[in-house]
């Protein structure tokens, strides 16, 4: 079923976090659901270890670009990009962050903490930092729309890790695992 909400999602990292993974999961979400999308990125050092900054659109869009105050959610895979990202929030807008409740956030929005980092080295998969922000995300739209709202549910994401991954059933199940563990987070 097609649905016309619209929304504006920044993914903030830094590379080799994934953050461009997440953003092609959420499109082809979005693109299984019928909606339009828009993506764009841009990346620091255009290397591991460089800030990478994601923008994701669902309907109906001229620009690819988020400007400032306009973005309806983040997703910060790194605690720090947070407070680099945030002015592109709107007031109301929803944050998932991948940082405890004692991270020094410089100025940042702490909203959702999400202890990903503990949560990958308890999986053992240090590299699914990404995909627990975005089970971190998921499941609290699950729980509570009103603190998180996504234009696709948990079961949309699996559908696209499943196709994505099809044929590497080892990585297919080691981004689902992650995917629960942030979801349960």
């Amino acid at each position: 079923m097609k649905q016309t909400m619209e929304q504006q999602i920044v993914i903030s990292g830094v590379g080799g976090q994934g953050v461009l993974f997440v953003t092609r999961l959420l499109a082809e979400a979005a693109i299984a659901g019928g909606r339009s999308v828009i993506t764009a990125e841009t990346h620091g050092m255009a290397q591991r270890g460089g800030t990478v900054l994601s923008h994701l659109k669902i309907g109906h869009w001229s620009s690819p670009m988020i400007r400032r105050g306009q973005a309806d959610g983040i997703l910060s895979l790194k605690a720090e990009t947070m407070a680099a990202h945030s002015h592109f929030l709107k007031p109301s807008a929803w944050a998932v962050v991948n940082a405890t409740a004692t991270d020094d956030m410089e100025g940042g929005d702490l909203r959702s903490p999400v202890a990903a980092d503990a949560i990958a080295e308890r999986i053992a998969n240090s590299r699914a930092v990404n995909l627990i922000i975005l089970g971190a995300a998921l499941g609290r739209a699950e729980r509570n729309p009103a603190e998180v709202s996504l234009f696709c549910t948990f079961d949309d994401i699996i559908a696209v890790v499943e196709s994505r991954l099809h044929d590497r059933p080892h990585m297919r199940d080691r981004a689902i695992e992650a995917l629960n563990a942030g979801r349960s987070a």
